[in-house]
């Protein structure tokens, strides 16, 4: 591999269609795209200060670098990527990318981040402003992930959490085949509108959560602070080791609880004989 080291690139798409380059504390100032259509690129403890460093690129590695503010929409159509121990503070780092992994860092202005990208490896992340971080994307697997900001994961499919700590507004929503081992989430309206969702060993605080889902199963779980819960949910499976404040209008499955304070069946079309309450 050709190597490049201690140098400042300022013009626009100053690499591009770079091949087999190992980059080495460079900094790309001000001019778009420095690295697009490049391929078997490794960088390390570098700097990027401005908009788009890698799109349309393939087989990229980078590490201890800087993505800076104005580096933002920075990983784009790219596919087989890895970023790890570095400092992010660009919003949009990731859309419609393939085989990403991303290790050891924190995510400063994560709105809008990893979007429509598929297979996913996310192990010791913290995402703050978060908003829609991870919407659409297929195939993520996260581990010790810390996520700060509301509608996580909307859309997304084949999604397993483990020792997590999710604090989402409407996380979760119009997603398929979910699993959440060891976590603790805090958000109002968990969940609304998916399906195939398990929950084990998790800790959960949410209002009117756990609505318009189908195939939900809860093992071994917590809900805290939770009122107008499963409301029109089909096919539950709820084990919960906690009294729940009030539970509305489910459709079908089994809810077992310490105990429900508010039970509310006021929807005449549901047939009740699909619905059991047992009291662990």
């Amino acid at each position: 591999m050709d190597i490049i080291k201690d140098t400042d690139f300022t013009d626009e798409r100053s690499l591009f269609q770079g091949k087999n380059l190992q980059i080495d504390n460079c900094t790309f100032q001000i001019g778009e795209s420095p690295l697009k259509e490049s391929e078997n690129i490794d960088i390390k403890n570098s700097c990027f200060k401005y908009k788009y460093p890698l799109w349309y690129s393939k087989n990229i590695t980078v590490e201890s670098s800087v993505f800076e503010t104005m580096a933002r929409s920075g990983i784009w159509y790219t596919e087989n990527v890895k970023v790890s121990d570095c400092t992010v503070k660009a919003p949009k780092l990731f859309r419609r990318c393939k085989r990403v992994s991303v290790q050891n860092l924190t995510l400063e202005d994560a709105k809008e981040t990893l979007y429509f990208c598929e297979k996913v490896n996310l192990e010791n992340i913290v995402v703050n402003n978060g908003d829609y971080f991870g919407m659409n994307s297929i195939s993520v697997k996260a581990k010790n992930i810390i996520i700060n900001g509301n509608y996580c994961f909307d859309g997304g499919d084949n999604i397993s959490v483990k020792d997590s700590i999710i604090n989402s507004k409407d996380a979760f929503w119009n997603c398929e085949n979910v699993y959440l081992e060891n976590c603790k989430i805090d958000g109002e309206f968990f969940g609304w509108n998916s399906k195939n969702i398990y929950l084990k060993n998790c800790e959960i605080s949410s209002h009117q959560g756990f609505c318009y889902m189908e195939n939900i199963k809860l093992e071994n779980c917590t809900i805290t602070g939770g009122d107008l819960l499963f409301e029109y949910c089909k096919n539950i499976d709820a084990e919960v080791l906690s009294a729940l404040e009030s539970v509305k209008n489910p459709i079908s499955g089994t809810i077992r609880s310490k105990g429900i304070v508010s039970l509310i069946l006021d929807d005449k079309d549901i047939n009740q004989k699909k619905l059991k309450f047992i009291k662990l």
